[in-house]
């Protein structure tokens, strides 16, 4: 069903745990399963740890808008004790939830008796020291923060900061810092709406904070430019510290230029030193030390370039595809069409498509490279660019911080993926 559809993936930074968000408004938690003594060739599987109703509908009635209660995406909070901690956000509510085992219970009430009702304070004659009895593994979850009415616009964006005190919050015009034990006041930090709405020129797309420098930040637009700010300059970060553009081609100009420039997906590289961008048509790597070209740029899906025309009649030319770097930083990854997904390796900048199917998610199925051919003769492995899916689209993925483990959302369903990926 509709409400099935996978709007968010995201490890958790041990990667033991995999959340997934819907657009029904849950999230289900996978877990990594210990791999078993008697097949110790087999890595651990990812089963289902907890799932739970995140957001629900709403309705704004000054505004007559629905909410939708679907999740735009899920962070994990660095893990400080037995509890996880995720944040997880809707178009307007960010909500912070602890997610806790529960394996003992309490027995031996004085107040009251083994079936909870209550006892006759005359009859209590005796103290009893209540005991912890094991009973069945419980998780839950539960909501400790909701951190509503800051964003006017859609939120797009959520990103933890590395003083894991604070996080920030961008729709299409507004960047908030928030702090975590503070719900009822956010600071702003980057305004760019004009005082008059007529000469709106672009929107923020994606925010994230820096994995290392608390005080910085990035922001990408729908113009295809990347603003880093220092929040140590100055209190609002209307002066952006860096700038980040590719100047364009002008022999590649298009009516379609604009809209296919737009950044749909930035991430910083766990480094701290690159951060990677995601346009319609290509992935670009860029130094955080060069502001006027990338250092990389990987064609995602060149032979599409040809196909704008049809992919703007059907709106697929607005999908906003994610993208994501492996553990050391040496390879990233994003989705395409026809349930393709790219791999890039930037030491011999190979590059690889896979295909999340029902076929390949088999036990010890081995993920065949796929080809697109664009024209004349269709060698037999290849797929026409002309039958291929545009309702099965990849555009969100997650790779484990450390091991060669990648999710893949297909619509509704969630592929993982395990090593021999190499």
């Amino acid at each position: 069903s509709a409400t099935d559809i996978i709007s968010t993936v995201e490890f958790n930074y041990s990667g033991e745990l995999l959340a997934t968000g819907d657009k029904g408004g849950r999230v289900v938690i996978f877990q990594h399963e210990q791999e078993s003594k008697n097949r110790p060739h087999l890595r651990g599987e990812y089963n289902v740890y907890s799932t739970f109703q995140s957001h629900e509908p709403e309705f704004d009635y000054l505004k007559s808008l629905e909410i939708e209660e679907k999740i735009n995406k899920i962070r994990w909070l660095p893990q400080q004790n037995a509890a996880h901690f995720l944040l997880s956000t809707n178009d307007k509510t960010i909500k912070l939830w602890k997610i806790s085992e529960r394996d003992k219970r309490a027995e031996g009430y004085n107040l009251k008796d083994e079936d909870g009702r209550l006892r006759d304070p005359f009859r209590i004659t005796s103290l009893r020291v209540p005991v912890l009895m094991p009973m069945d593994l419980m998780v839950e979850a539960s909501p400790r923060r909701i951190f509503a009415n800051a964003h006017t616009y859609h939120i797009n964006s959520i990103s933890v900061n590395s003083d894991h005190e604070t996080y920030l919050s961008a729709d299409d015009l507004r960047i908030n810092l928030w702090h975590l034990e503070i719900t009822d006041r956010s600071f702003n930090i980057v305004d760019i709406k004009p005082a008059n709405m007529e000469e709106l020129t672009e929107v923020i797309t994606a925010a994230e904070c820096h994995p290392h420098q608390c005080n910085v930040f990035v922001y990408s637009s729908s113009k295809g430019t990347i603003r880093l700010c220092d929040m140590r300059a100055a209190a609002l970060c209307d002066r952006h510290s860096k700038f980040f553009e590719e100047p364009e081609d002008p022999s590649s100009r298009s009516f379609f230029s604009e809209i296919i420039s737009s950044i749909s997906d930035v991430k910083f590289s766990h480094s701290g030193r690159y951060m990677m961008t995601r346009d319609y048509l290509s992935v670009k790597v860029w130094d955080l030390n060069m502001e006027n070209r990338p250092v990389e740029t990987y064609q995602v899906h060149e032979y599409l370039r040809s196909k704008l025309c049809s992919l703007y009649e059907n709106d697929c030319i607005f999908d906003k595809f994610e993208c994501c770097w492996n553990g050391s930083d040496s390879a990233i990854m994003t989705g395409s069409y026809n349930n393709f997904f790219r791999m890039f390796d930037r030491n011999t900048r190979r590059d690889i498509t896979l295909e999340a199917s029902r076929e390949s998610s088999k036990p010890r199925a081995t993920l065949k490279p796929r080809k697109v051919s664009t024209g004349g003769k269709r060698k037999k492995d290849e797929i026409s660019v002309d039958s291929l899916d545009f309702n099965k689209k990849i555009l969100h993925t997650a790779w484990h911080p450390k091991d060669n483990v990648i999710a893949v959302a297909a619509t509704n369903n969630l592929y993982i993926f395990q090593d021999k990926l190499n």
